[in-house]
Formats: structure tokens, sequence, C-alpha cells
């Protein structure tokens, strides 16, 4: 396995290289014919996410008399609202205009004024019940380890990035555990590697509705990507719904480097599943994640990074749980954004129900059959690496990095063989 691990690497290495060197003259001309604004080719998702994405949180969500400003909290609880590896110091020593509150005011669940509403959870219900009408699940991994077990499919959509869902079953965890766990930016810096800054914006202490921004850190050929997400759990007994998505937030202005990711969506349900050792106990919990999201990337490039990357990424999330759990089982105090997820809609099951309950929502279709891993072909991956550090190193918008990948794709094509007519 070594012995034919070697050469891949050496010949992916070579790519990047090769990449890199072949750099057109017009890379470091002005691009301004070249750039294309993805937020206005592409629509959220395919379906979209129903709540509208394109006013300021502020004036459309109405969130000056709900959200709590981050100035009126002591000291103490504010520190833990800002984590920063230092990566950014520059954007983290900005002072963000908060405003001020009073979340009595807060609107209704369902209020048109809300940052998530239950248009939200309707989706994501739809999502986890296969009744959100879009294209079927192809699946693409199912692996486990002792411990842990996890599905991954993907569908493509005819408009937006590819779209990702995976069922992921944790022994010996508990669904608040797993909840805390995800919405704790604190502790994800422990063992996410690619988040290096992460602030609460604003938040709201009745519904607990929060928009935070993050940094994340992509490899040395990309530029980082900023994010800034609206995110609200809605709890239905002890099964959690979730939601987080891409919003605009005008107090966080949108900068040339590190690059705006507007769309993006992930949200998780998670409940309580009986355990595979066979007691009869519901001592596992699963977790339904539905992800995706434009980083300005082509999409075939994406897919394939994603791909060769997820069951690493799978493995990482389970280490950080687990020391998760540990360290609330040692009593370690739980972080504010980690307390945040203990504040949640309560919904009925029955209400829950009644979301899913529309005639037009078509059942979602599912592949059966997982695909086998496919041996690799070595001078394509060459080729590819190249053209991977070439449409990520130039920077200069979507519509010149899908020509470029275009053009590569014609390139690897070359010498196959017509099919038959």
């Amino acid at each position: 396995m070594i012995l034919f691990l070697g050469p891949i690497w050496i010949a992916f290495l070579v790519g990047v290289v090769l990449g890199w060197a072949w750099k057109p003259k017009w890379v470091n001309l002005g691009g301004g014919k070249l750039e294309y604004s993805e937020s206005k080719t592409f629509n959220l998702s395919a379906p979209p996410s129903p709540s509208p994405l394109i006013s300021s949180p502020v004036k459309s969500f109405n969130l000056a008399p709900c959200l709590n400003s981050l100035k009126e909290q002591p000291p103490s609880c504010r520190g833990a609202w800002v984590v920063d590896s230092g990566v950014d110091k520059e954007l983290s020593s900005v002072p963000l205009p908060i405003h001020n509150s009073d979340c009595s005011t807060t609107p209704p669940l369902g209020s048109e004024k809300s940052l998530l509403t239950e248009d939200d959870l309707q989706h994501l219900n739809q999502l986890a019940e296969m009744k959100d009408g879009g294209p079927s699940w192809i699946p693409i991994m199912d692996r486990s380890t002792p411990n842990m077990s996890c599905q991954v499919w993907r569908r493509d959509p005819e408009t937006g990035p590819p779209q990702y869902r995976t069922r992921t079953v944790y022994e010996d965890a508990t669904p608040e555990t797993l909840r805390d766990f995800f919405w704790d930016d604190e502790f994800r810096l422990q063992w996410d590697d690619m988040l290096v800054h992460a602030v609460t914006i604003e938040e709201c202490p009745t519904t607990g509705t929060m928009v935070v921004h993050w940094i994340r850190k992509f490899p040395f050929f990309c530029s980082d990507r900023d994010y800034t997400i609206g995110r609200r759990i809605w709890a239905a007994g002890r099964s959690y719904y979730c939601a987080t998505k891409g919003v605009p937030c005008p107090s966080v202005p949108r900068r040339d480097k590190p690059r705006r990711v507007d769309l993006y969506y992930s949200s998780w349900c998670i409940q309580a599943v009986e355990s595979r050792k066979g007691d009869g106990q519901m001592s596992a919990c699963e977790v339904l994640l539905f992800h995706h999201e434009d980083m300005g990337i082509p999409w075939e490039i994406a897919k394939f990074g994603v791909q060769q990357g997820m069951w690493r990424t799978v493995k990482k999330i389970e280490a950080g749980l687990r020391a998760y759990q540990k360290e609330r089982a040692a009593g370690v105090s739980i972080s504010h954004s980690g307390f945040m997820a203990q504040v949640n809609t309560k919904i009925s099951s029955e209400y829950l129900r009644s979301l899913g309950s529309y005639d037009d929502s078509s059942e979602t279709e599912m592949v059966a059959s997982f695909d086998k891993p496919r041996g690799v072909n070595i001078p394509k991956l060459l080729f590819f690496g190249g053209i991977v550090v070439l449409a990520c190193s130039l920077d200069r918008g979507l519509l010149t990095k899908a020509f470029i990948f275009s053009v590569a794709r014609r390139f690897a094509n070359i010498g196959r063989r017509p099919p038959a007519l």
C-alpha cells in the first residue's frame, strides 16, 4: 500500500508545481471583464432555503429589538463570545457595531421579521423526511469504526453547488451533547483546524437565534473564506433541529480577502437511536447533516476534494466529540456559544408532523447501493493537481475558474474513444 501511495503523491506534487508554474500573462492583468458575481448567478439551493437572504438582518429581520448587544454583557461573559487563533488579528480588532436590544419584543415563531423562521424548520424537516422534492441522493461513502458509523450521499441540482447528506451514528453519546458540541465555537477551534476566527455578532436570549462570523483557513493556493451565519435550534422533545445558513450582515463589511461565502447551508437533525451493541438501549445518537456551499471553486474540483477528504473529516469530528465529552465529564465550564445551544424554541411532535404534510412535496429518491472505491489514474491526477492550483490561485472570480476547468476537462478527454452511435 505504501509503495502504491508514494508515486501518487509524487505525481500530485509534480502537478501542483506545473500548475503553479504555468501562469498565463493575462493573470496579472486587470480581470474586470472576467469578474463574475456568484451571488447574482446562483440561487441558494435547489430547492432553495425558504427564508429570504437578500436584505440586511438588522433592517429586514428586525434584530435591533430582538438581539442582545455584546457591549451590554459583563467582560467575563463577553470574552467567551470571541474566538480567534491569532491568524486574523487585524479583523478581530475592528470594533463591530452592535445594536441595543430588548428581547421582550421578539417576533413570534413564523413572523417574517425573524432571522430564521418556521420556513427554515419546514425545509429542514422535509430534507430529513426525504420529501423536499429534490434530485435523487447518490451514495458515495459508507464506513465505520467500533464507536461510529457514517453514510454519505450527494446530489447535483440543476442550479447551485453539489449538496451532501450524511447520516452519522455515534455510540455512547446523547443528543444534548451533540447539540452543544456543534454550537460550541470556542471548542470547535480546538478540533477544527480550518476554523481560525469565530465571533458572535448578535444573539437573542429568548429564541436562541444567533449571528456569527467565521473565517476558515484554506490550502495555501486558495484564499481564506469568511462567513456570516445565522443559526437557530428547534427542540421537539429530545430531537433537535439545528438550522444554519449564510445571512447578510452589514456590521461585518465585505473584504477582498478573505473572500465572503454568501451561499452557505449546513443544518442538522439530532436524535437518540438504539445502540448497535444489541442491548436494546437508546444509548447512541444519530446526526443527519445537510450541507452545501459555494466557495468560489469549480464544483467538479470541489466534489473531488470533498470525496477525498470526507472520511478524514468524519473521523476528526468524532475525535473532537470524544474530547468534548471528556471535558464535560471533568466539569469544565461550557462556553457561551455552547450554552446558547440550550436556548431553543420548543415545539410539539404534532406541530412538526404538520409541517411535513404537504401534497406538493414529492418524495426524494435514494440510490440503494454505495460506490466501490475506484483505482487512481496517476496521469490524470497529475494533470488535475496542476489545474486545481491554477484555478484557485487566479482568484479572479468564478467565471475565470469555470473557464479554466472547462478547458482542462476537454484536454483530459482527449484520446477517449467516442461513444458508439
